[in-house]
C-alpha cells in the first residue's frame, strides 16, 4: 500500500529522498526543511548517532495485518525499531473515530549493527523478512529516516472528504446515493442529492450514511 503523504511505497519513498539527503546544508550539518516532526512509534536504546555506533536502518516487511504484533515482539527482544504512525478518521457504526494506523501498512524500520545476531528476526512473530536485493538486506541512510520522521503529519485524515460518494442507510431516502459536501456540526452531514432531475442539498444524521 502506498503512503498517503507521498503516494509511494516505503522503499520508493526512501529512494526518492536520496536527492533530499544530498541537498545543501544550512551550515549546521542539517538539511534545510520547513516541515515539522510528528507522530510515530519509535524505540531506541539511546540518542547517539547510529552512524557512530556502526548501526544502520533496514526495512522490515511484516506478515499481513501484523504490524503491531511484529513491533511488540521486536521490542521484547530489545531491537530498535521505528513504525511511522498516522491518525485517520474512520466512520464506525455511524460515528467518527480517530484511529492511529501504520503510515506504511505491512512495513516498519529496524536499526541493526553489522555484527548483530540477525537470526532471531526470521522467527520473530509478525515479521516476514528484511527487504533487500540479491539476498542482501539494503541499509537506509539515517538522513532519509530523519526526513521521513519530519514529513509525517499528525493531523487526522478525515473519514469523509467533499465529493465522496455515500449511501443513505435509513430514513425517507434509504438506499439512495448522495455526495458528501461537509459536516454540519459533529453528528450531522450536508449531502447533495439528485431528485427529479434537480440537485438538492440536505442535512441528515451522520449515522444515516455509509461511505462506499
Amino acid at each position: 500500500m502506498n503512503c498517503w503523504v507521498c503516494e509511494r511505497s516505503p522503499w520508493e519513498f526512501t529512494q526518492g529522498l536520496e536527492s533530499i539527503g544530498k541537498a545543501p546544508c544550512n551550515g549546521q550539518g542539517r538539511i534545510r526543511s520547513k516541515v515539522t516532526r510528528n507522530n510515530m512509534n519509535i524505540c531506541t536504546a539511546n540518542g547517539a548517532s547510529s552512524m557512530r555506533e556502526g548501526k544502520a536502518w533496514y526495512l522490515v516487511q511484516c506478515k499481513p495485518r501484523q504490524d503491531e504484533r511484529a513491533e511488540e515482539n521486536l521490542g521484547r527482544q530489545g531491537y530498535e525499531y521505528f513504525r511511522p504512525l498516522c491518525r485517520r478518521e474512520r466512520l464506525v457504526r455511524g460515528a467518527l473515530q480517530v484511529q492511529s494506523e501504520s503510515l506504511f501498512p505491512g512495513y516498519l524500520f529496524i536499526q541493526l549493527a553489522a555484527d548483530a545476531n540477525w537470526a532471531p528476526l526470521r522467527s520473530t512473530r509478525g515479521v516476514s523478512r528484511l527487504v533487500g536485493f540479491g539476498g542482501m538486506p539494503m541499509p537506509i541512510a539515517d538522513e532519509l529516516i530523519a526526513e521521513l520522521q519530519r514529513r509525517v503529519q499528525p493531523v487526522p485524515q478525515p473519514a469523509l472528504q467533499p465529493g465522496d460518494r455515500v449511501c443513505i442507510t435509513s430514513g425517507s431516502f434509504a438506499e439512495l446515493d448522495a455526495i458528501f459536501l461537509a459536516m454540519d456540526g459533529e453528528e450531522r452531514v450536508v449531502l447533495l442529492m439528485s431528485l427529479l432531475h434537480r440537485k438538492h442539498r440536505l442535512s441528515m444524521p451522520l449515522a444515516n450514511i455509509r461511505k462506499y
